[in-house]
């Protein structure tokens, strides 16, 4: 089967000597993991595919029965060049396509979530970070996975709680001390739901966790095609 459908890649690792294997989160597959051939040749064409948080239209071969496709091309649609040249914003893209990873599963689709994962990037590209981003993507991941919650907790105002929910991430600022308030206990509920829910640790909250992330290539070009 091949097929092509839009996605952002969540995930990289070496394998063999040569190729890498990716996970990608698509708009229409949900989560896939396929091998890039190649790509750390000197010309390996299909590189830039391989890259933490490029979206693109990916071209994937799966054999009949098999669990992990092979990208054969596609086209690049954004690479988030401001994003890979700021540190904290960087470590918050890793951080939510880290999120997307382990809170999906493969090969079930949901659209809503690609959107969220596209609008968050976006805002992260040309708004910037602020202090509410991590926890209001979080919470709204939580959502579409079925596992948030249906009203505020920890005496929440429901307005702040909606904020967090549905406002555009780069409206989220806050100076009010009650404001700043309910954003803590925010913060608070996602690090316990993330402590109870996954078996480990996030690499992306690890101190360490991005060494080898930080080489990623500020250089990306915005649009290419691969046959």
């Amino acid at each position: 089967m091949i097929f092509t459908d839009e996605g952002i890649l969540l995930q990289r690792q070496e394998f063999r000597e040569t190729d890498r294997v990716v996970s990608i989160y698509t708009r229409e597959h949900g989560r896939v993991n396929a091998r890039v051939p190649g790509v750390l040749r000197h010309a390996g064409k299909l590189k830039a595919f391989s890259e933490p948080f490029v979206c693109a239209d990916y071209r994937i071969y799966i054999r009949r029965g098999g669990v992990m496709g092979t990208v054969t091309g596609g086209k690049i649609h954004h690479v988030f060049p401001t994003i890979r040249t700021d540190l904290k914003r960087l470590t918050l893209a890793l951080h939510f396509c880290e999120l997307v990873l382990r809170l999906t599963p493969l090969h079930q689709p949901s659209a809503n979530k690609f959107d969220l994962l596209l609008q968050a990037l976006t805002e992260l590209e040309y708004a910037g970070a602020n202090p509410a981003f991590q926890a209001a993507f979080t919470l709204r991941l939580m959502t579409l996975a079925g596992v948030g919650l249906d009203r505020p907790v920890l005496q929440i105002a429901p307005e702040f709680w909606q904020k967090m929910h549905e406002d555009k991430f780069s409206n989220l600022v806050f100076t009010e001390p009650e404001d700043l308030l309910a954003l803590g206990k925010c913060n608070s509920v996602c690090r316990r739901f993330l402590n109870q829910y996954l078996t480990y640790p996030l690499r992306t909250t690890q101190p360490m966790g991005l060494k080898d992330e930080l080489y990623i290539n500020p250089s990306l070009q915005e649009t290419k095609i691969v046959a």
